[in-house]
């Protein structure tokens, strides 16, 4: 959740919220949030800031995708939790959520704007993207959204596509793109589309305690099954209590020792804090190499003692 006490997420209202009521509300699942979604969640904020209105976004759980039972099972880049927290990172005054079900996928474009936007939302205007499609059938498209939503009393922008950012070009940026490079073990690749480090947040939970017998202390996180980032080993930061902590971690299923399933192990350098139960966010900074298997215990501890010399070396510098 975001810390943040001014920001609001909204999941499922029947009433719009106070402090969201005729706010500006982009519409998309932004997972991940990359650059090409943060053009459109700009250009929301600067018509809220004419407005003098909040802006917020409007987003689905689970994704479109899973419900539709499309590609066996997507691979989020952000559950809802991390989602909000970018959301509130980018200075959103809020987020809502809607639960994607029968009931919401069988509703036609009109019903949508309707039932959705104007009663539940309460929008004052709404932004999406030139691609961007709704209700039924994807029947509601951005031209059905320019003539439609007025008479709700709902202004729209619709923004056309961007080819580039302040951080270069945008024809390449996007959700399955990001997700191929993450699959890949690409960080650095993930992290130029997305305009930030990828991460993970979860709770840390107990594990086998053998990092701890080889000196190597892990905060250990289970993640989620979408997950399918390449096993490996990666040079890391920790988000806690407002700073930033190096560090190195291992996904994967530890063939050396148990072959589990899979687990997210993370070394904090110089750090000796109890971590038990707290939620900690991992951006994953780049790759050193992939999961292998060891003929012992002495070999495993000799390459993480050099993994950590190599991620020292990549986050010192």
């Amino acid at each position: 959740m975001p810390s943040d006490p001014r920001f609001l997420l909204s999941i499922d209202p029947e009433t719009p919220p106070p402090g969201l009521v005729g706010a500006v509300v982009a519409i998309g699942n932004f997972d991940g949030v990359h650059r090409g979604h943060r053009a459109v969640i700009a250009r929301a904020q600067a018509l809220a800031r004419r407005l003098a209105k909040p802006c917020a976004v409007l987003t689905f759980e689970p994704h479109p995708a899973d419900f539709f039972g499309r590609g066996g099972g997507i691979f989020r880049l952000t559950n809802c939790d991390a989602k909000a927290h970018r959301m509130a990172e980018l200075g959103l005054d809020g987020m809502f959520v809607l639960t994607f079900d029968k009931a919401l996928a069988s509703l036609d474009a009109e019903a949508f704007l309707r039932e959705v936007l104007m009663r539940r939302i309460g929008a004052g205007a709404v932004v999406v993207g030139y691609d961007f499609h709704f209700g039924a059938r994807r029947s509601g498209t951005p031209d059905f959204l320019r003539e439609a939503a007025p008479r709700f009393g709902i202004k729209v922008e619709i923004v056309e596509k961007v080819v580039a950012d302040e951080e270069g070009a945008l024809d390449a940026v996007s959700s399955t793109a990001t997700r191929e490079a993450l699959q890949a073990g690409d960080v650095r690749a993930a992290a130029a589309l997305l305009g930030h480090h990828w991460s993970l947040t979860g709770p840390v939970i107990h594990g086998a305690k053998l990092g701890r017998r080889l000196g190597f202390p892990t905060a250990n996180l289970a993640v989620d099954p979408s997950c399918r980032l390449r096993h490996g080993v990666y040079a890391v930061q920790i988000a806690l209590n407002g700073r930033r902590l190096n560090g190195v971690a291992s996904f994967g299923r530890r063939p050396t020792v148990d072959d589990g399933p899979p687990l997210l192990e993370v070394y904090v350098f110089d750090f000796s804090q109890d971590l038990y139960g707290r939620d900690i966010e991992v951006f994953f900074i780049d790759f050193l190499r992939p999961e292998q298997k060891f003929d012992s215990l002495d070999a495993l501890t000799a390459q993480i003692r050099r993994d950590e010399a190599q991620a020292r070396r990549i986050l010192g510098a």
